[in-house]
């Protein structure tokens, strides 16, 4: 293949990009986020909600191409970072294949050169721009690790009507994904222990879960 058909495939897939993703990413980023990706040979799948992870980057294998799949439902600003996130993983596997951890400082340096490249664009609101930069001193596994980020990523969900466990009183019964039944105990540094009904086991859930208020008597024990 020479130059022109090279780069004539890259500037279709540019577009295309740019007209796909413009329902999921802010404006000011699109065309950033296009040029960048249309040159990585990467296959970009939305996915429906998954409630174990946000997005996704799986390696070249057996054939198949680099993969990234991200969350239908997330809001322009948790889809922007998580697309990052994920394509920061394809920077990292080209640099050094299978050879580093996969969250360790090689992937957290990728994640800064692009994040940053984004952050001085400066069109992200203030309270998610303020924790972002905190973030980026030690990006983790998962944005949703961090309570502070995801915390200012969930006041731009269009139809946020969700209760979250930080919000409810102590001892409160509650359930999540309409299943199991807790009782909210004290909070242990950024977790809370809950004490799930059925088993009498305690776990420590994110105070940024989404729960359901119960009437735990009216149910049964």
């Amino acid at each position: 293949m020479n130059i022109q058909s090279e780069k004539k495939i890259i500037s279709d897939r540019e577009f295309k990009l740019k007209s796909g993703l413009s329902r999921y990413l802010p404006e000011e980023v699109l065309e950033f986020i296009a040029k960048r990706f249309a040159a990585m040979p990467v296959y970009l799948k939305i996915t429906k909600n998954r409630k174990t992870k946000l997005g996704d980057y799986r390696a070249a294998h057996l054939g198949k191409p680099h993969t990234i799949t991200i969350n239908h439902d997330l809001n322009k600003y948790s889809f922007l970072i998580t697309l990052v996130h994920e394509m920061a993983h394809y920077e990292c596997w080209q640099l050094h294949k299978n050879k580093v951890k996969p969250h360790g400082l090689e992937w957290k340096n990728e994640f800064k050169k692009i994040m940053g490249q984004v952050l001085v664009m400066d069109f992200l609101p203030a309270d998610i721009a303020g924790v972002l930069v905190n973030y980026m001193d030690n990006p983790l596994a998962s944005s949703c690790t961090d309570v502070n980020l995801m915390r200012a990523l969930k006041k731009h969900d269009q139809s946020n009507t969700a209760t979250y466990l930080e919000d409810i009183p102590e001892n409160t019964y509650f359930m999540i994904n309409n299943k199991h039944v807790f009782q909210k105990g004290e909070k242990r540094r950024k977790l809370y222990k809950c004490k799930e009904m059925h088993t009498k086991k305690t776990y420590l859930v994110n105070p940024l879960c989404e729960v359901k208020i119960v009437d735990f008597a009216s149910i049964g024990q």
